[in-house]
């Protein structure tokens, strides 16, 4: 069966729609129409739920995306290795992250090694950024926090201490270091439930028997500064993520008692796999 048929069932899955994956894949609607409609009677499998234009995933049609999308991830990989002998001098490679930290600069190692490499960063949150990882969607994924699964292969990047940081008007912006008790009672501002910053603090915070107060909850790394500029509380950040301003004075906390570690992720079966093995050498060469 053509590949090219899978290529449009994942596409479809994607993006929802039979026009919307027409652009993604740059042909013309009634292919994709045509090929979703082969692959269907010919398998004599409903795989979308049609509510107008959008399509979903029926039962069976999520069972085959996962197996379409390794399929495709493996196809590619091949004509990369027939095209250079291996040697990585043209194709992509897809990396999902949570955030640009650490990221950015393991894609320069990367383009100083294969510098004919097209290299693509997906951005979305921890979840999104495993489920991309699994459903082949990306190569390798970028994050902060270990994450135990018998299919995925971790290996640490690197560990940064977590610090806090204060308007430059704040009482506390006058220390260089606080202790962690001297949270009890403050303002502190988080990230929603599942950030790893969050987890790291919570439990230095549990294990100190340090209470700040903690009532409001904040979804981006941006949105938090914004809370801390204005004086709504203290924020909490990798030393490795804090960006330096005027308005804000970093803070040590004594001790370093909380701390986050970054992670670099592929599936445990591509772990040996020409474009994982070249990212992993570029990125231990950077180390």
């Amino acid at each position: 069966m053509s590949n090219a048929r899978y290529r449009s069932f994942v596409a479809v899955a994607q993006h929802g729609s039979l026009s919307a994956a027409a652009r993604a894949l740059g042909v013309s609607q009634p292919t994709i129409s045509s090929q979703i409609t082969t692959l269907e009677r010919q398998s004599q499998i409903e795989l979308f739920h049609r509510q107008g234009y959008r399509m979903s995933l029926t039962v069976a049609g999520l069972k085959l995306l996962s197996l379409a999308q390794k399929l495709l991830a493996l196809e590619s990989e091949a004509e990369f290795f027939l095209r250079d002998s291996g040697k990585l001098n043209q194709g992509e490679l897809k990396i999902g992250a949570v955030g640009p930290f650490h990221v950015i600069e393991m894609v320069a190692a990367y383009r100083a090694r294969h510098p004919g490499m097209q290299l693509s960063i997906r951005m979305g949150n921890s979840q999104q950024v495993l489920r991309d990882l699994e459903n082949y969607s990306t190569d390798v994924a970028v994050l902060a926090g270990l994450y135990e699964r018998p299919e995925l292969l971790a290996r640490e990047y690197a560990r940064h201490s977590i610090i806090l940081f204060a308007h430059v008007e704040h009482p506390l912006a006058q220390n260089n270091t606080v202790d962690l008790r001297t949270l009890q009672g403050l303002p502190l501002l988080l990230r929603e439930p599942g950030s790893t910053t969050r987890a790291a603090m919570e439990k230095a915070l549990a294990a100190a028997g340090v209470k700040p107060r903690l009532n409001l909850e904040i979804g981006s790394r941006e949105a938090i500064r914004e809370a801390v500029a204005r004086g709504l509380g203290i924020g909490a950040v990798s030393e490795a993520e804090f960006i330096p301003d005027p308005r804000f004075k970093p803070i040590r906390i004594k001790g370093d008692p909380a701390s986050t570690t970054t992670y670099v992720y592929c599936m445990q079966e591509r772990s040996d796999s020409l474009l994982v093995r070249s990212f992993r050498d570029a990125i231990q060469e950077r180390e």
